[in-house]
């Protein structure tokens, strides 16, 4: 089985990673992909956002990354068929501190998780650039950037290319990236559309076509440890989400 392992990350917090981790891994579910999300958020948004509740100490992404535990004794099924989680907790929070003290500290993920079968594997990445995201961009073969129709957008973003491309050249050559997926777009505000227009003038055809909009649907969904699809199918936040899968499917066919 060929397996696609995608890192959705960006440096600043706040901009939809993990729904859009969620949203997507639903989706491509719905059309019998058989699918991991991988939590490395210590908050562990994307787990309870599929709801697995927080508990502290039990065997979870933590132990995957330091190696503690097989990635295989992990895996939970959750009440969507075809999508498995291995959640996170706040212990993934010491991993940082642990991996410097190792010799292969990028290596360990990409090696943890190498013998998993999956068709995709979605990693849903925490802010910053530490050891936690270098494992993930060194494990992963492509990146979901998702990018916030805000004043500051473009802010940051060239120093996750730089991280990106330093990767590529030195631990992972095979790494590309899927695409900027622009969310949190609020037609109504020029300034969403200013940003938005902004971002495709920069990298062109590398943004999806796909744009998230602010929608009070999506933020219910989580509180409700749903992804949207389920939680409103017919809310524009939903739609949003599966015209995305609809557009990354059809990215993967043209490759």
């Amino acid at each position: 089985m060929k397996m696609n392992i995608i890192a959705v990350i960006n440096q600043k917090g706040g901009v939809g990673k993990t729904t859009t981790a969620i949203n997507l891994a639903t989706a491509l579910a719905a059309v019998d992909k058989k699918i991991l999300i991988l939590d490395l958020d210590p908050q562990g948004n994307a787990s309870t956002g599929l709801g697995i509740p927080k508990s502290r100490g039990i065997q979870s992404s933590y132990g995957v990354l330091l190696g503690i535990v097989k990635p295989q004794d992990v895996i939970q099924e959750t009440y969507i068929k075809g999508l498995s989680v291995i959640s996170s907790t706040i212990d993934l929070s010491a991993a940082e501190v642990e991996l410097y003290q190792q010799n292969d500290r990028d290596s360990h993920l990409k090696n943890a998780i190498s013998s998993l079968e999956f068709d995709y594997i979605l990693i849903d990445c925490p802010p910053g650039f530490g050891l936690i995201n270098i494992n993930a961009l060194n494990a992963a073969n492509k990146i979901i950037i998702p990018l916030q129709c805000e004043f500051y957008a473009l802010e940051g973003l060239t120093q996750l290319f730089n991280t990106i491309q330093s990767v590529r050249s030195t631990i992972n050559k095979n790494l590309v990236v899927s695409g900027i997926l622009l969310t949190m777009y609020d037609r109504r505000n020029s300034l969403s559309r200013m940003v938005a227009n902004d971002v495709r003038s920069h990298f062109g055809k590398l943004v999806f076509e796909t744009v998230i909009p602010r929608n009070v649907r999506i933020s219910e969904a989580s509180s409700f440890g749903k992804p949207v699809i389920l939680y409103d199918v017919r809310s524009s936040g939903a739609l949003a989400y599966i015209e995305l899968a609809r557009e990354f499917l059809g990215r993967e066919d043209n490759e």
